[in-house]
């Protein structure tokens, strides 16, 4: 059943065709990755589909709705969430914290009671501090709950960013280089993590990543961008082998191959 679909997805910025003509179907349960060199387009891609930016031509479907040019907090209520290439974490407050504030998105209680502490807000702030716990135990995080995210270790901080995500019960999560920084033994767990968390919350997952290792290791079926344009799709094996990927990558892979 397919629960996304993007089609015909073009982005244009000041006569700049960012991404020209995207298409792309997800069923439940897939890890599809989506590559290409610097500048070929992918987190435009992952903007359009999570609404930071409205697609110039083309639309948007989730769970048979079409959600083309909703603003993010609507896109993410309806069950998408992603993370950052670069890290954005609340630096200074507590790991729990951090998690917790993905909740307020569900919160019924409005600002004033927040301010008169009614019956409905200390009831949903124990909701949001039990669940963000829970949430914590589950990707391991829980012994670190009231510690300051700065001082986690970098493959944690990168857990926990996955975390708050995850908060949001999201069905389609975007993993937008989650390998970026990582050591090699960061990397492997990093891909031990995914594809737990995605058995675990029953996801789908779209991932955009350099790190070949990554990529090839979990991913189903790759998607390959360049300068905007899909060149390539197929299962990481004929990723490795397409003449059009290798010569896209000519210079980061020696034309070698994609390894």
């Amino acid at each position: 059943m397919t629960l996304f679909s993007a089609e015909h997805l073009t982005m244009i910025f000041g006569g700049l065709m960012a991404v020209d003509g995207f298409s792309l179907e997800l069923r439940g349960g897939d890890l599809i990755g989506l590559i290409g060199p610097n500048g070929a387009g992918k987190t435009t891609v992952f903007n359009m589909m999570t609404g930071t930016l409205k697609p110039t031509q083309g639309r948007i479907f989730f769970q048979e709705e079409e959600i083309t040019g909703l603003k993010p907090n609507a896109i993410t209520r309806r069950g998408i969430a992603r993370t950052f290439q670069n890290i954005r974490l609340f630096q200074d407050l507590p790991v729990i914290e951090n998690v917790m504030i993905s909740y307020h998105g569900r919160l019924r209680s409005s600002f004033m009671g927040a301010v008169l502490g009614t019956p409905l807000y200390h009831r949903e702030e124990k909701e949001m501090h039990d669940g963000a716990m829970a949430l914590l135990q589950r990707v391991r995080l829980a012994d670190f709950a009231h510690e300051r995210a700065a001082g986690l270790p970098y493959g944690q901080q990168r857990r926990l960013e996955i975390a708050r995500a995850l908060a949001t019960h999201p069905k389609l999560l975007l993993l937008d280089e989650p390998a970026a920084g990582m050591n090699p033994q960061e990397t492997q767990e990093l891909m031990d993590f995914i594809l737990k968390i995605k058995e675990d919350f029953d996801l789908t997952v779209l991932l955009i990543e350099h790190d070949m290792r990554v990529v090839m290791g979990i991913c189903q079926w790759i998607k390959v961008l360049d300068y905007g344009a899909t060149i390539a799709e197929g299962t990481p094996k004929e990723i490795q082998s397409n003449p059009q990927v290798i010569t896209a990558y000519l210079g980061e892979a020696g034309g070698k191959g994609i390894a």
